[in-house]
């Protein structure tokens, strides 16, 4: 990334800025909403994908462990912000899929499949704007969503608008962000291991000044978060459908561009 102009680095910024808001305030999207636009700026996408990946790893990790932390120093019967028993449920199904994504094992059309994932989520999304949230009552339909979400977050960093509907409908609301951080960290991790075997460059000085623009972001997306979660279900879910509406809008734009 050296050798840009001055305000291609300034505009860099602002967007993890934005990257750190998304991923804190809603637990997903962050990478698809910012990747198109970081692109568009320097258009290099193995220089921006190990960044985007350490920053998941490093504040979803916080996040969850903060979280924790509150829940002890409260006491009581406090329920935890993370929902083990989906994540038992899903990574298991997940896990092989995301290896052979990883590996190139199976090669699929990328705009198929991606077309595909965005318009499926669009329905959900709109059903979530409108109040009436789609659940798919069929378990053949989660499993497939979580099996093609294991392959896509092998190949690229787009599993959320996949797995966050299946989620939405198996955990409370207050759950969901944090579980979604667990699982983005075992997935991501998987997908970081690779780029260290394949000998691609994580970009460790860039992290000393995006890391900070991503922090302001994440600061701003959690009281983001807290307002969504003391506002009525109405408006969580009207969030969460307008969030996964912008991402499967994004993810169509770059596959038709």
């Amino acid at each position: 990334m050296e050798g840009l102009e001055t305000w291609q680095y300034a505009v860099i910024a602002l967007l993890f800025v934005w990257g750190g808001f998304v991923r804190s305030g809603l637990g997903f999207g962050g990478a698809v909403l910012t990747l198109p636009f970081l692109l568009m700026v320097h258009n290099a996408p193995l220089v921006f994908l190990p960044i985007i990946s350490v920053h998941l790893l490093f504040f979803s990790a916080l996040t969850v462990v903060q979280a924790h932390l509150r829940t002890q120093r409260s006491g009581g019967e406090q329920v935890s912000t993370v929902n083990w028993a989906f994540l038992r449920y899903a990574l298991p199904i997940m896990i092989i899929p995301k290896l052979i994504g990883v590996a190139g094992v199976i090669t699929l059309p990328v705009n198929v499949v991606s077309g595909f994932i965005f318009l499926m989520v669009s329905v959900y999304a709109v059903s979530y704007m409108l109040n009436r949230p789609f659940k798919s009552n069929s378990k053949t339909v989660d499993v497939f969503f979580l099996l093609l979400g294991g392959y896509v977050s092998g190949t690229s960093l787009i599993a959320a608008p996949l797995v966050v509907p299946v989620a939405a409908s198996r955990m409370s609301r207050e759950q969901l962000r944090d579980t979604l951080f667990v699982l983005w960290f075992v997935l991501v991790a998987l997908k970081l291991i690779a780029f260290v075997a394949t000998g691609i460059d994580l970009q460790w000085i860039h992290h000393l000044w995006l890391l900070p623009c991503a922090a302001v972001g994440h600061v701003l997306g959690l009281k983001f978060h807290a307002y969504t979660l003391n506002a009525d279900t109405q408006v969580f879910f009207r969030v969460l459908g307008a969030g996964l509406f912008v991402v499967s809008v994004a993810g169509l734009v770059r596959i038709l561009w």
